[in-house]
């Protein structure tokens, strides 16, 4: 078995704050799902259209104490296990720590099992959080049951200073929290891990369709077309995502969920003074940042 995927996140609000949001069903159908039910410590589910196998809860309680929540996760007929470990940091401060098993980044880059959504599910579902405990517009969450990858959301900041921060290598970097390598202009690269790691040979995402100042779009081949478009809003910039061309019977949910995630940072880099990244550490298996 591989090692469990840890995720380690620092929220801005007080431990009860966050173990309420966590464990208060009105809560969690904010920022988690489109159903809840807790009744502690015999149940906690959460199921609907933006959870992976939603059609009914998967969960099973293992485990609860002012601190830890550990829980059972059925997905495509594995019984996985969940924690929720929550540490006080300062009084207005709290470290989140998630992990889950079952889950294999060789899986999820094949798409050959639901639990390959995983990684970038609770990526999102955890920044939605962190704007959730501090009263911030949450972004948009994945709908299993639709294959239309349509989201938009509003920055506070210059259309200028959004653009010039998704075109530059090294903002897009900072604010997604893993290195990106743009080359802007048609026909450029667009690589996950920087261009340094693509190698010859090899498939690299490829900018299609440019607009200075305005509109991007990059073809990640089966995955389809991705693009994002700026707009004025009155000093705001209004931010629209389509993801565009890929076989509807299997959506790229994952890198779908990945983006948005990503985007959420977007927002908190250009509308936080003291912006710092949300994320301590992200572990899948051996890989570590």
């Amino acid at each position: 078995m591989t090692e469990p995927m840890i995720l380690r996140v620092r929220l801005a609000a007080s431990m009860q704050a966050v173990r309420h949001a966590l464990t208060d069903a009105a809560a969690l159908r904010v920022w988690l799902a489109e159903h809840a039910e807790v009744d502690l410590p015999q149940t906690f589910a959460f199921w609907g259209r933006f959870t992976p196998e939603g059609e009914a809860p998967h969960q099973r309680v293992l485990y609860v104490d002012d601190h830890t929540l550990r829980f059972n996760w059925r997905l495509d007929g594995e019984d996985t296990t969940v924690e929720i470990h929550l540490q006080p940091e300062r009084p207005d401060s709290t470290i989140l720590t998630l992990s889950q098993t079952h889950f294999d980044m060789q899986e999820a880059l094949a798409e050959t099992t639901i639990r390959g959504v995983l990684y970038t599910f609770w990526a999102l579902t955890l920044a939605n959080l962190a704007d959730h405990l501090e009263g911030r517009e949450l972004t948009a969450r994945c709908d299993f049951t639709s294959a239309e990858m349509r989201a938009q959301f509003l920055i506070d900041a210059s259309l200028e200073k959004v653009y010039e921060s998704l075109i530059d290598s090294d903002q897009a970097s900072r604010w997604f929290g893993y290195p990106i390598g743009i080359e802007p202009w048609v026909g450029g690269r667009f690589a996950m891990g920087g261009l340094e790691s693509v190698s010859p040979g090899v498939f690299a995402a490829r900018i299609v369709a440019l607009e200075p100042g305005r509109r991007m779009s990059v073809d990640w081949g089966d995955n389809g077309v991705a693009t994002w478009e700026l707009e004025n809003s009155n000093g705001k910039t209004r931010l629209t995502f389509v993801q565009s061309g890929f076989t509807t019977s299997r959506p790229p949910y994952a890198g779908w969920m990945g983006t948005l995630s990503g985007f959420a940072q977007l927002r908190r880099f250009h509308e936080q003074t003291d912006w710092q990244p949300i994320w301590l550490e992200v572990a899948v298996g051996s890989v570590r940042s």
